[in-house]
């Protein structure tokens, strides 16, 4: 969908775009689900399940954004306010698992 030129000259530069169905937003959500952690691209690959030859693009992508940082073959996600709200639904998901609706003990 189209928007006016206004409306993209008012966007903040810095916005982080990323549907929620797209290769980026998995990697973040792993990584950020795991942020004390870092991981080689085929781990991320088995946990994200993105075909083998997707992982490097997206992780390359992503720290050309500064999302995620490397050293050597392991990569992790950064803090970022950008990011608050992928780690807050992550976190809000799995919380909602656990919680008791019918206060049963």
């Amino acid at each position: 969908m189209a928007i006016t030129i206004d409306e993209f000259e008012s966007q903040p530069s810095d916005l982080l775009s990323l549907d929620k169905d797209t290769q980026g937003y998995r990697v973040l959500e792993f990584l950020s689900e795991n942020s004390d952690k870092a991981f080689t691209p085929k781990e991320i690959r088995s946990e994200t399940g993105l075909k083998k030859g997707s992982v490097g693009a997206v992780l390359s992508r992503l720290e050309d954004q500064g999302l995620v940082r490397h050293k050597g073959k392991y990569w992790a996600i950064i803090e970022d306010d950008r990011l608050a709200s992928i780690t807050a639904m992550t976190q809000g998901s799995s919380s909602s698992v656990n919680d008791d609706y019918f206060g049963e003990d």
